[in-house]
């Protein structure tokens, strides 16, 4: 693994229509906590099993060392998602499994606050760090996956011009089970759109 030039810790914020995805910072943590708690029963049936001390502030200690460690080695890009209008997290979205070489190739994963969904926060979200990936760390292909039963992530990323190739048996183990997933994914040159295969 190495870290690309452009992998800087002072990464200037992505600019959307509707959000500014910037950094997470480590006196983010009150108002990430905050939202994470309110939405907690929105969030939990799409994300791996929340641990005993999933808010506490040694657990959010933990996590921006591990964005930054990830960050470092070129591997992921965490971002938090703020809204433009009154300037407020609203939720998080990463670029991981980044691989260069042959691969030229990242996997996108999301979460937003249940106040902000329904407004097409993510949407524009996925595009701006979708271009951030293909303009800025030169990938080819980005991937996503979903719970078939996700409406609101599939027509996120149906709208972003993600194609859905297939279905990935048994993927993920989310909230204690293990669950089948799309895979979507959208390649460099794609036009943007709504398009389903498979």
């Amino acid at each position: 693994m190495f870290a690309l030039p452009f992998l800087r810790r002072d990464l200037p914020a992505l600019k959307g229509e509707k959000v500014l995805l910037r950094l997470p910072l480590t006196g983010d943590y009150n108002e990430w906590a905050k939202l994470r708690g309110e939405s907690r029963s929105f969030l939990e049936r799409w994300e791996p099993r929340w641990t005993p001390d999933e808010l506490d502030r040694s657990a959010w200690r933990h996590r921006i060392g591990r964005y930054r460690e990830d960050h470092a080695q070129g591997t992921a890009i965490a971002f938090f998602i703020v809204e433009k209008e009154h300037g407020r997290l609203a939720g998080g979205i990463t670029i991981g499994n980044i691989r260069h070489g042959v691969a030229q190739s990242g996997h996108l994963g999301y979460w937003m606050g249940e106040r902000y969904a329904g407004r097409g926060l993510m949407t524009d979200a996925v595009n701006v760090l979708t271009r951030f990936a293909f303009d800025t760390l030169r990938l080819h292909r980005i991937e996503a996956a979903c719970i078939p039963d996700n409406q609101r992530s599939i027509r996120v990323l149906e709208k972003a011009g993600f194609t859905r190739e297939g279905l990935l048996r048994s993927y993920l183990r989310i909230n204690g089970i293990w669950q089948d997933h799309y895979l979507y994914a959208r390649i460099e040159d794609d036009p943007a759109g709504n398009r389903t295969k498979g």
